[in-house]
Order: structure tokens, then sequence, then C-alpha cells
């Protein structure tokens, strides 16, 4: 699959990857942080943003699109920068076919299966009523009971498209039926990234745990990690400055 990108900046490439729910344009600040010194592309993952939509779900899958599309935009080798559910799929491009990234970031994911998950958020949206006189505010009144946080409400918000039939642009059946499969991680047999990486872990979450630093220490030998003060798993929305100075310090 060929995923849509959005481009920007000369120099060399650097991929951005989402998370979950989200789109290409989340990581602006970062793309715009990077631009003016790198050729920054920022892909819509399968079943998110303009980029199609599939059952298949699965990591390896995943990571195939993004090999798939970096191969088509003419790129030999980039880095990659992938937050979240982007940071897992980064990871699987990174040790499934190491000459394709020269450089690896991952943030605040670890290689690791995950507990949590957001089928309930996934199921709430799909109840919302796709009304054609569904404005923003009402949509945000009918999942207030069943996303509480004002902030994420509003990030889901973005996949909403309104004026005429309303729709969501992101794969709400496709993903439901592949959270299991999301929460999963298994590695490629024997793989280890011989590359320089980063990982940026929010002070304030805990999606990197310690218990989890030896794993990435195993597949990622030459990794650092590094933890990102008051910031919580978004930490390019909490921290921006300091997340975009630390790409800069080691990306470029």
């Amino acid at each position: 699959m060929i995923l849509n990108s959005i481009e920007q900046g000369a120099g060399p490439s650097v991929i951005l990857l989402h998370g979950l729910f989200g789109t290409a344009k989340n990581l602006g600040v970062i793309a715009r942080g990077l631009a003016p010194h790198a050729r920054v592309i920022s892909l819509d993952l399968r079943n998110h943003g303009d980029s199609p939509h599939n059952a298949a779900m699965s990591y390896p899958i995943m990571a195939h699109d993004v090999a798939e599309t970096i191969a088509a935009l003419g790129i030999t080798a980039a880095a990659l920068v992938g937050h979240s559910m982007g940071g897992k799929i980064a990871m699987h491009v990174a040790l499934a076919d190491p000459t394709l990234v020269n450089k690896l970031v991952v943030m605040d994911i670890a290689p690791v299966t995950y507990q949590h998950g957001y089928d309930a958020y996934a199921a709430a949206m799909q109840q919302l009523p796709l009304t054609p006189s569904l404005t923003r505010s009402a949509a945000d009144a009918a999942l207030a009971a069943a996303i509480p946080d004002a902030t994420y409400r509003a990030f889901l918000l973005n996949n909403l498209i309104l004026g005429g039939q309303p729709r969501w642009r992101v794969g709400l059946n496709e993903i439901r039926a592949a959270m299991p499969e999301m929460l999963k991680w298994q590695e490629p047999p024997g793989a280890a990234f011989p590359n320089p990486a980063l990982f940026l872990r929010g002070g304030n979450s805990d999606y990197v745990r310690a218990a989890s630093q030896e794993k990435i220490m195993a597949l990622f030998p030459h990794a650092t990690i590094k933890t990102i003060e008051n910031a919580a798993h978004w930490l390019h929305a909490d921290q921006p400055q300091a997340v975009i100075a630390a790409l800069q310090e080691f990306l470029l």
C-alpha cells in the first residue's frame, strides 16, 4: 500500500509516523522544526488520514506499507521518527530492513506487548449518530461521557468530517477489529538494529518503564534512552521545543 504523504523542506530524508487515531498533520510541529534542515515526509498510516483502508493491520504489514512508500518516493535510506503506534511500526521497519533506516527515533513506546487499549473510544465514535445536522460541539458533548479528557476528544474529533453527510476519516471498523493485534509486539526472529537509535520517553508517562529498557537495548544495542521532563504520552504536544531540540541534536 502506498501511503498518503505530506512533504516539506530539503536535505536528508526524515519520515514521520503518527500514532493511533492520528494523521500526518498531527506531527506538524516536529515537521516544521526539522524542515529547515531536512526533507521531512509525514505519512498517513493505513486506515488513517487520507491513506487507503484495509482490514489487515498487523505491524509487519504496516511496516511494509512504510517501506513500500519510501521506495515509491525514490528514497534508498532515511531516518524514521515514530510516536506510539507509529513508533512500533518504525521499529519493525528498522529491524526488518536495517539498510533502509540510517537513524531511528521512537517516541514513548517500547518493543513490548501492552495491555491497555482504546476499544471503548472507538466504540463511542462508532455509536455517534452521523446526522447531516451534526456539529462539532454536539459531537464533543455526545462523546464526553465515554471520553472524559477534553483534549483527547478534540484530538479524536480531528477525524470527523462535517458538511453534507458526516463521516469518520479514520477506519473505525478496521481499527476495532485489529486492536488486539496492535497491542502485541513480536520482533522478526534474530533481529537487531545496527544503527543509532533514540528512544524519547515522557517523564509523566508509564509507556516506557524501567523493565522495558533491557528489551530496548537487546534489539537496539546502539540506542540512547532520554526522558522529556514534564511530558506525558503526547510528549511532542506537551514539550514541543524540548522534543525538537532532541531530534535536531540526534538527526541533523
